[in-house]
């Protein structure tokens, strides 16, 4: 495993290459950097190497790594938020990835409109069904959509998902064609106030195919840092 900086570059050729290989600006794709459990100086090395946008899975983790680094580059909270962990997102993070209910999506407009505020958000989708993992089933998504979307502090940019693991990055592909697909159909309802522009899909071991079928965002850490400490 190179250093930081070799392997952003390294990541970011792919990048370029998965989207040229489909007619796509590599610019269209944002590379999200997953710093789960990476220490402060791991994450610095990303920032002095020009990384601007990074993934934190954990309010409380972020926290400190924000306080640490501030707010010059961009933060995504990408995991589950915890509805008592609400109070802190806006003084946070610059985009919430991971909204999959009505009652968390209520929580996150009334600390916005504290705030004055509105906050960008992604709706998660469980693509897989899983039973283990977050997000709002597929054929429930346009309904939370809808009613996200009467929240006036809260702005739909589009939808995130983590589909099933698989050994195979091509077997993720009917997953990220389906939640495009969804994306497409909901952008067709020209919901007042909601953008389907963002899809979050691909992580290290898949985001080229995930870019191949119009990811916007791919989320990547094991790729830019190496494994994660035990």
């Amino acid at each position: 495993m190179g250093t930081v900086a070799d392997n952003l570059n390294a990541v970011k050729e792919r990048i370029a290459k998965a989207a040229a290989r489909v007619g796509r600006d590599p610019e269209a794709v944002r590379l999200v950097a997953v710093t789960k459990t990476m220490p402060v100086e791991r994450i610095r090395e990303a920032i002095e190497a020009g990384q601007r946008v990074f993934g934190e899975n954990r309010v409380q983790e972020a926290q400190v790594k924000i306080e640490a680094l501030g707010r010059a580059v961009q933060w995504h909270l990408i995991g589950h938020l915890q509805r008592n962990k609400v109070k802190f997102v806006c003084e946070l993070f610059d985009l919430i990835e991971s909204v999959d209910s009505l009652r968390l999506a209520q929580d996150i407009n009334a600390r916005a409109a504290q705030h004055d505020v509105v906050m960008p958000v992604l709706i998660q989708v469980n693509i897989g069904d899983e039973t283990t993992k977050s997000g709002v089933p597929a054929a429930e998504t346009l309904a939370l959509v809808r009613q996200v979307a009467a929240l006036p502090h809260i702005a739909i940019r589009g939808l995130m998902c983590v589909p099933p693991a698989v050994e195979v990055a091509e077997h993720a592909r009917p997953y990220f064609v389906e939640l495009r697909t969804l994306a497409e159909r909901i952008a067709r309802e020209h919901i007042a106030t909601v953008s389907m522009a963002e899809l979050s899909m691909g992580m290290s071991h898949d985001f080229e195919v995930a870019i191949e079928e119009g990811a916007t965002m791919v989320r990547v850490g094991s790729a830019i840092f190496g494994q994660r400490p035990v």
